[in-house]
């Protein structure tokens, strides 16, 4: 009787999720889930020297999370999901913006010695 009561509660949790305004039939979670592919290409971008990354790109990432997060936090019912995937992506370009800038700070220092 107690597998029952536990089998029932299970399929009507399972229930309630696919039923949810933000469950898995809509755009509030598949959204989110398509935007990690961005987290994961920045992440395996630190692997990439630092030369390779487009600084453009990288400040269009960080405003892109920036704008999305804001979207994720102002829509109702909230889009938690999509607003952790965007904090993540904020996190790892501001970390390619980082490595970029300290190669191009590097690189230049290196110029101006040079040219004296």
């Amino acid at each position: 009787m107690c597998a029952t009561k536990q089998a029932s509660s299970l399929a009507a949790r399972a229930q309630a999720i696919w039923n949810s305004p933000t469950g898995v039939r809509t755009t509030h979670f598949w959204g989110p889930i398509a935007n990690w592919g961005f987290v994961i290409a920045g992440l395996s971008d630190t692997r990439k020297p630092a030369e390779l990354v487009s600084p453009n790109m990288t400040g269009v990432m960080c405003i892109y999370s920036l704008l999305f997060m804001r979207f994720a936090w102002a829509i109702n019912p909230r889009n938690y999901l999509l607003f952790a995937c965007h904090l993540s992506n904020e996190a790892v370009q501001l970390n390619q913006m980082k490595r970029v800038l300290s190669v191009q700070d590097w690189n230049k220092g290196m110029n101006i010695s040079k040219a004296k």
